[in-house]
C-alpha cells in the first residue's frame, strides 16, 4: 500500500526564498530514489512563507530509506536554520473503500 506524506513548512521572515530553493532541490534526488512515486512542493499564494510538500512513496520502507539519504540530511540542516517553527509531517494511506 502506498504512503502519502504531507510536510508543512513555515519560513522565518526573510527566508522564504531559501526555503523554496531547499525544497525544490529535493525534487530530483528524491524522485530518483527507489520507491518514490511523487515529490511536489507547493507554495501558499496567500502566505508565501508557507510551503507544503506532497510526496508519495511505494511503502513505509521506501520513506524510511529516504530519511537516511545525504540529500535529506542536508535539507534537514537547512530547514533547522530557515524555519519559523518545526516542520509538520503527516503520513496518510488511502481510506478504506477508496
Amino acid at each position: 500500500m502506498s504512503l502519502t506524506v504531507i510536510a508543512e513548512c513555515l519560513a522565518a521572515p526573510g527566508y522564504e526564498d531559501r526555503l523554496r530553493t531547499a525544497l525544490e532541490a529535493m525534487i530530483e534526488p528524491s524522485v530518483e530514489e527507489p520507491g518514490c512515486l511523487a515529490y511536489h512542493p507547493y507554495a501558499d499564494p496567500n502566505e508565501p512563507a508557507r510551503m507544503v510538500v506532497v510526496e508519495e512513496w511505494a511503502d513505509a520502507q521506501a520513506l524510511d530509506a529516504h530519511f537516511t539519504t545525504a540529500h535529506f540530511h542536508h535539507v534537514r540542516q537547512v530547514l533547522e536554520r530557515v524555519l519559523a517553527e518545526p516542520m509538520t509531517i503527516r503520513k496518510l494511506v488511502a481510506a478504506p473503500g477508496a
